[in-house]
């Protein structure tokens, strides 16, 4: 057996690591987190110091076995966990339970940090080893406890008051919010009128585009950005316009030509942020692939010779690059593009985020020599891309500026008349030298200001140039923009709120609780949404402040570098935030929360009807809870919302179900909505409507709906006993028995059609009943004497586990330890 013993997170990093470091050394991998928050009230414990209950997490136990028995044989532990607090926090955990265990005594441990899976990397890791931080991991519990205190309080609170099955989280609100409140500038956007008069000329055979921005004197302003326009309506246009066009003459005369160069500077290399922002805008990856992708590159690809990592760790805020690294790229470039396009002085890029650690590195290549062609095919498509992208903008922020020659040329109209009647004016740009534009191109959505690349013809002061039209045009300015996951991401890292490593798993979550849809690639609020972010800013403003919750990522960042304890700033946030839990728990009521429309008056009753949310999502009502007849609901079809729906919208609602007519035995057939959809129902009998709306379903529509059904059953009916219901059917998973109460295994060993009509009833007899476990329990329901407890947020919940729980110890001032051991079951 090896004397020392590695741990990293992934067998993918462990087989690659393995490769590096030699026989001397096993190395396993612990599968990412080891140990988690119990999942029930009293994980964190505000009044004993935030005492954190661990457990260790179920499937990760057996490998936690794996690396206490490698440990029993080995000499040396190395924990060589990812270069961050959740690393170093995956270190910590692991270090007590096998120091619990009593595998570590007199072993030296050490903290091997890497930041990318090279040989050179790892073997000087592994010779110059380091201790594990105690800031890092008080910042990462710290977060841990922020999370789930948030999540375990406030998700039940909207439970209560909204509907059940809705989480809060102390970044999730707040990105929510974001949206939310880009939705309300929408619609409050009022439009606004402007024209403006676009020319278009030619000169010696090329054509070219204008603008004028003058009319006798009056500067012709069409500013969206300070909302300062001259043209407001088609009658001053066309006014402008008809002056204009008498002053021309078909004729524009050239008054004064500047040339000027202008350069441009490429962007620094990527840090997570930015790559998630870049893979959204120009390879349309969401910010989870971009992390999958990334961390795949990062674990290692295999050349033939064995796996090597492709690009340096992921979660990054910093922009710095190594030496090594930049004289390898400056190399590269000097290869493929020509000394002309190395700078004479390596370049360096300040980080902008003021927490960045300057011990990492941006992502880069581990090696620039390994470029896109040469990976290609041992790959997959997506991961090349990515790959492809990290690449060129590695290498392109080590590259020469890129060159431009501007030209600016103004015109009058006709012969040029003193003063001239109008002023027009046309820019355009050349490309003289590419520099970086030879390796990264310039995408429109990136942060550089985007450059008129079009052409002008050779013109000089004096020259004539054809007008060929004078063209009036009308625009209206545009409300901003509904936010995509790469701004998203952007706006969420310049006001501070989390950090890059979370940002895909926020966004998934709000897609997973239906906060928020997809509409072309743009983040669209739900109802849902909407009313949890409205709940979340009228009764709890200071927890989903953009500047309150970049502070506290700031006490964060202070906590990891060790310049401040971690309990003060937990204690600092709890108190007022229980308290103010606890206060709208007993003073705020649903119906404040509803956010009820009224729509109008029922014409058939006389009764307000209105549109709100209930335990079931947004449904509109008729009539109130005070009103002698019962009120009616009917929820909102998919695509109204309650902002928008009206009052004929409405009452369409309440015309199901409806009588469609009657089958030749007599029964009648209706269309309605029920509580798993729409459906068409004949006698006791039901059909599902998968594509049809059942709003403007006809009769003809539902007898084939019930022909189809009909047909779906008896292909499915393998035998009908004809005695209380009992049936042989196909199933999903093979035939089985069933007396519409009961469904039965049918014995391997017998045909379904050679059953007794005995047999059959005793096979149903000890079957359970539907919706039940087979020990007679509904399904999802605890076992008898197991307590239920709530599951808290999904920023805030912790994963399954089963062991025993343990205390954390954080500081000097550290609770006592439990046992995180499970005694083993026989066998």
């Amino acid at each position: 057996m090896s004397n020392n013993l590695v741990i990293v997170e992934s067998p993918a990093k462990a087989k690659t690591i393995k490769k590096y470091l030699g026989k001397d050394f096993e190395v396993l991998a612990s599968y990412g987190h080891v140990r988690d928050l119990v999942p029930k009230e009293g994980a964190v414990d505000p009044t004993h110091d935030f005492r954190m209950r661990y457990e260790l997490i179920e499937r990760n136990e057996k490998h936690v076995d794996a690396i206490e028995r490698a440990m029993k044989k080995a000499g040396t532990l190395y924990l060589a966990t990812d270069p961050d607090r959740e690393g170093e926090a995956i270190s910590w955990h692991l270090h007590e339970i096998l120091k619990e265990r009593g595998v570590l005594t007199d072993k030296p441990v050490y903290r091997a940090k890497f930041f990318e899976i090279t040989k050179k990397e790892i073997q000087a890791a592994i010779a110059s080893p380091e201790k594990l931080s105690t800031a890092l991991v008080n910042a990462q519990q710290t977060r841990r406890a922020l999370d789930y205190l948030v999540g375990f309080n406030l998700s039940p609170l909207l439970w209560k008051k909204i509907m059940p099955g809705l989480s809060a989280g102390r970044v999730q609100s707040v990105a929510l919010r974001l949206i939310c409140d880009r939705e309300a500038e929408i619609s409050a956007f009022l439009r606004q009128e402007y024209w403006t008069l676009d020319v278009d000329a030619e000169k010696g055979g090329q054509a070219f585009k204008a603008r004028v921005v003058e009319v006798d004197g009056r500067k012709i302003e069409a500013d969206v950005a300070k909302s300062r326009f001259t043209l407001t309506n088609e009658s001053s246009a066309r006014e402008a316009e008809q002056k204009l066009l008498a002053a021309c003459a078909g004729k524009l005369k050239v008054a004064a030509v500047e040339s000027k160069p202008r350069s441009r500077s490429p962007q620094g290399p990527f840090r997570t942020s930015t790559l998630q922002q870049a893979a959204a805008n120009r390879l349309g990856f969401s910010a989870r692939k971009t992390m999958q992708l990334a961390q795949k590159l990062y674990e290692g690809v295999d050349f033939g010779e064995g796996p090597v990592g492709l690009i340096t760790y992921m979660r990054t805020d910093s922009t710095s690059l190594s030496a090594d690294a930049i004289t390898q790229i400056r190399e590269t470039i000097g290869s493929m593009y020509g000394a002309d396009s190395v700078p004479k002085e390596p370049r360096s890029y300040a980080n902008k985020q003021k927490n960045a650690q300057e011990a990492h590195e941006a992502i880069r290549p581990t090696s620039a020599e390994n470029t896109p062609d040469k990976i290609r095919g041992h790959v997959d498509e997506d991961m090349w891309r990515l790959y492809d992208l990290i690449w060129k903008r590695t290498v392109a922020s080590q590259m020469t500026n890129a060159l431009f020659e501007q030209v600016t040329v103004t015109l009058h109209p006709g012969q040029g008349t003193t003063p001239p009647v109008g002023v027009i004016r046309a820019s355009g740009s050349t490309l003289i030298k590419p520099g970086y534009l030879a390796v990264y191109e310039v995408d429109r959505n990136d942060d550089d200001e985007s450059e008129d690349g079009s052409r002008l013809p050779a013109l000089a002061v004096g020259d004539v140039a054809a007008l060929v039209a004078l063209r009036p045009e009308q625009h209206f300015t545009e409300p901003p923009p509904r936010y995509t996951e790469a701004s998203l991401v952007k706006a969420l890292e310049e006001r501070g709120i989390g950090r890059p490593s979370t940002y895909a798993s926020i966004i998934e979550t709000l897609r997973g609780r239906k906060y928020v849809e997809d509409e072309r690639r743009n983040f669209v609020p739900t109802d849902t949404g909407k009313i949890v972010s409205s709940f979340l800013v009228r009764f709890f403003p200071q927890y989903v402040d953009y500047a309150f919750t970049a502070r506290l990522e700031d006490d964060l960042d202070d906590i990891s570098r060790g310049d401040k304890e971690w309990l003060p700033v937990m204690h600092q946030f709890w108190k007022p935030f229980i308290e103010r839990v606890r206060d709208i728990e007993k003073t705020v009521s649903r119906e404040e929360v509803a956010q009820a429309r009224q729509l109008g008056t029922d014409p058939a009753s006389g009764r307000p009807i209105s549109v709100r949310v209930g335990q079931y999502g947004p449904f509109v009502q008729i009539g109130t809870k005070d009103d002698d007849e019962k009120p009616k609901f009917a929820g909102l079809r998919p695509g109204q919302k309650m902002d928008s729906i009206t009052m004929e919208e409405a009452l369409k609602l309440f015309t199901l179900p409806k009588a469609l007519g009657e089958l030749p035995s007599g029964e009648g057939v209706s269309v309605g909505i029920g509580r798993f959809g729409p459906y068409v129902k004949y006698g006791s009998k039901y059909v599902s409507i998968k594509i049809d709306d059942p709003y403007t379903l006809e009769f003809p529509r539902a007898l084939e709906l019930i022909e189809e059904k009909a047909a779906a059953d008896a292909a499915r009916l393998i035998r009908d006993y004809g005695v209380d219901n009992i049936q042989v059917l196909n199933g999903r998973f093979g035939p089985y028995l069933t007396d519409g109460k009961r469904n039965a295994r049918i014995p391997k060993d017998r045909e379904p059609t050679s059953l007794s009509l005995a047999e059959c009833r005793e096979l149903i007899a000890a079957a359970p009943l539907r919706g039940t476990t087979r020990f007679g329990r509904k399904k999802g329901a605890p076992a008898k004497g197991a307590k239920a407890a709530p599951a808290p947020a999904a920023e805030a919940t912790p994963k399954a586990a089963k062991k025993k729980a343990v205390a954390k110890p954080a500081t000097k001032k550290a609770p006592a330890k439990t046992s995180a051991r499970k005694k083993k079951t026989a066998g």
